[in-house]
């Protein structure tokens, strides 16, 4: 059943855009589909930095459908980019790749290994299996099939008549000092990343001006098949265009009009879309917002090919917990993909949600992960019980479902740190795993694993593969006997006291109040007292009881949370370990 748009009048971000999204496209096109757009470069592994580039408008698409409007989500595959430099730590594929700088994407083969046609197609692959995996709906557009196919041949011969106009416009800021580097998230066009120095702002290729004047569009060799040409001439009536490669020495004449072995350069091609498209939202990285740069000058270009430029938020930088900022051309940085091996889709949806676009914030492959999820379930508890501000309650709406209905989740959400604790503990072991959670609530115990699943897989996920060895957990085969005979009297008071309350209180809940418990008995407290009633030296002790605890259990000075531990080791284990 489609989820209905809250009542409660909220004024998130998403709403906001969703409003003036709406009443600009009832003014543009009236009667007409909402268009909102992204656009991604598949030149290597598509990082969650790019995911923004998605996420922003498939939550305002969404907030429109929701009402009741139709919607088209465009994700233009800029597959038909220049191939321009081979990214690191990609398996398969090693500096032979290097001969295929130049062409275009759609031309270069995919790692080695690889199910699919050639290098776009393998990128691309994985980013539709995240989509789909997060609700996300999309029409995707091939620009080597548009750019191949025809499609945007007018569009081509009109920037080519109007070229000179066009390169008035770039002109205005060629002579201008590119803006400093900025946290890039929107991929540029990969042809813009090799374009001549001096050829505009923030190192953007504007297109190719020599003796032969300004022209905006490049074509691919018809002998190399790589970009490294340049325009010699063109004639505007016969649409005659001869080019020459550097690369390889080819040279050709060919009629534009019926030539399709080429693109618009990046500053063109992009407000060209905007137009042939109908766009009216699409946003932009902080790279493509400064002076001179994509967004900027395309939203003077897109009036030569009849259109205007559409909403557009400036984006903000999405780190990685413990990681420098994300690069798809460098490799190695984590993937929507890589995300969800280690999250729902509902918890990935909402760190999107909740923060506006030119908010930046970071996502957790490191132990910051267990604070998101504990914090998730804080909100979802309180949603559940209506106690949540409108603002996060909107958040919350838009991360667990799309207005085509609610994603896919765990029907038992128990405590991500738990899940991680007891697979970190248990090794793989499922049935072991089960009954450790069982006991978390013994009067509701699970039926199966299943019922803790994804979350649980998610959770063992992250402790296999984002935990290092050494902090992993390997349960002691046999008793510390050296530390045991070393303990005082009152070390060995509170071992006495833990293990004479294991068997009434074998739960989560129960083991809780009784390690916290310990050191207050011992210092003459009743184990209910509350951290006011105490003095500041209870914790101190309570540090102490629990370091003691874990070096005879698992031989660290810390580990999982000690209730969890306790049940994960179990009762007869724990009794042999602690000396009994």
């Amino acid at each position: 059943m489609p989820i209905v748009a809250q009542s409660t009048e909220t004024t998130d971000w998403v709403s906001r855009f969703a409003d003036e999204v709406i009443e600009e496209s009832e003014r543009r096109a009236p009667g007409k589909p909402v268009v909102v757009a992204s656009g991604l470069s598949p030149s290597g592994p598509i990082h969650l930095g790019n995911l923004r580039e998605v996420m922003t408008p498939h939550l305002v698409a969404d907030e429109v459908r929701r009402r009741g409007h139709r919607v088209r989500h465009l994700i233009s595959w800029d597959d038909y980019d220049r191939y321009r430099k081979v990214p690191a730590d990609v398996p398969g594929v090693d500096k032979t790749w290097s001969e295929h700088i130049g062409k275009p994407l759609t031309s270069v083969p995919a790692p080695k290994g690889s199910a699919y046609p050639n290098w776009a197609e393998h990128f691309k692959a994985a980013m539709v299996e995240s989509l789909a995996e997060m609700g996300v709906e999309f029409d995707g557009i091939s620009q080597t099939a548009q750019y191949t196919s025809g499609v945007y041949r007018e569009q081509i011969l009109h920037a080519m008549k109007h070229r000179g106009d066009i390169d008035a416009i770039l002109g205005q800021y060629r002579t201008k000092k590119a803006p400093a580097k900025k946290q890039q998230q929107k991929p540029v066009d990969e042809a813009e990343l090799e374009a001549a120095e001096g050829s505009g702002a923030a190192g953007e290729d504007d297109g190719s001006s020599g003796a032969a004047g300004y022209f905006p569009y490049k074509p691919y060799c018809g002998n190399c098949e790589k970009d490294f040409t340049t325009v010699t001439s063109y004639d505007d009536d016969s649409t005659e265009l001869t080019y020459a490669c550097t690369e390889c020495g080819f040279s050709e004449t060919v009629r534009l009009n019926e030539f399709n072995r080429g693109k618009l350069v990046w500053k063109v091609d992009w407000p060209m879309r905007w137009a042939y498209e109908g766009v009216i939202f699409e946003p932009s990285g902080v790279d493509h917002s400064s002076p001179g740069s994509s967004f900027q000058v395309g939203g003077q270009i897109v009036g030569i090919f009849g259109g205007e430029q559409p909403i557009g938020p400036m984006y903000a930088f999405v780190g990685i917990s413990g990681m420098a900022k994300m690069s798809s051309s460098k490799g190695g940085v984590p993937t929507p993909g890589d995300a969800l091996k280690i999250m729902e889709p509902q918890l990935l949806r909402w760190l999107y949600a909740r923060r506006r676009p030119n908010q930046s914030f970071k996502i957790a492959f490191d132990q910051e992960i267990q604070r998101l999820y504990d914090e998730w379930d804080r909100l979802d508890a309180k949603v559940d019980d209506g106690s949540a501000l409108p603002g996060d309650v909107a958040a919350h709406s838009r991360a667990v479902g799309t207005a085509g209905g609610e994603l896919p989740r765990t029907p038992r959400p128990l405590p991500y740190r738990t899940l991680a604790s007891v697979a970190d503990i248990t090794g793989g072991h499922t049935d072991q795993a089960l009954r450790i959670l069982s006991d978390l609530d013994p009067s509701n115990p699970l039926g199966s694993l299943d019922e803790a699943r994804p979350r649980y897989d998610k959770a063992e996920a992250w402790i296999n593969n984002h935990v290092p060895a050494d902090q992993r957990t390997i349960v002691r085969a046999e008793p510390d006997a050296e530390l045991l005979k070393s303990l005082d009297e009152q070390g060995q008071r509170s071992l006495r006291l833990l293990l004479d309350g294991l068997a009434a209180n074998w739960s989560l809940d129960g083991l809780t109040h009784l390690v916290y418990g310990v050191p207050k008995v011992q210092a003459g407290f009743s184990a209910d007292a509350t951290p006011k009633e105490l003095p500041p030296e209870i914790k101190t002790a309570q540090r102490s009881f629990f370091a003691l605890l874990y070096h005879l259990l698992v031989g660290r000075d810390t580990g999982p949370r000690l209730p969890t531990l306790l049940l994960a080791v179990g009762q007869d284990r724990v009794r042999a370990l602690l000396g009994e």
